[in-house]
């Protein structure tokens, strides 16, 4: 069964950012899938690239169990994000501004950041996930 550009990047959003179960977002790529987060130094907290659904399950499970920002979970009603297919139906753009709250500590937090999606079999073959490094300070 294909699945449009929408419903993989909405399963992605849902198992990754907004849930951070590694087990789901593992599932969203293929065996072989690969995520990057290009702008990122050497030795970040975040992982940089992770080969194969396994490592991406391991060290995300390990990313999330340590990293938890006061933050919280992004605000889904100010949130947005838009979706750009390109040329190629294997690849898509999403564009997204996450917004946390404030929560009365403070004005509300955007992040806004780009994320390229190359796609195989319904799954993510590649992602590869431009956000600002200062981000995870």
């Amino acid at each position: 069964m294909s699945r449009t550009p929408q419903e993989i990047f909405e399963s992605y959003a849902h198992a990754g950012p907004l849930t951070r179960n590694a087990d789901a977002l593992a599932e969203t790529f293929t065996a072989d899938g690969v995520l990057e987060a290009p702008l990122l130094p050497a030795g970040a907290a975040f992982p940089r690239r992770l080969v194969g659904r396994e490592e991406i399950r391991r060290q995300m499970a390990a990313h999330y169990a340590r990293e938890l920002r006061e933050t919280g979970l992004p605000n889904l009603e100010k949130s947005g994000y838009v979706l750009h297919t390109t040329t190629d139906p294997d690849v898509f753009i999403a564009e997204i501004d996450t917004v946390f709250d404030g929560g009365g500590a403070g004005p509300d937090m955007t992040v806004s950041l780009v994320q390229i999606f190359r796609i195989r079999d319904g799954r993510i073959a590649r992602l590869r996930d431009y956000f600002a490094p200062e981000l995870l300070d």
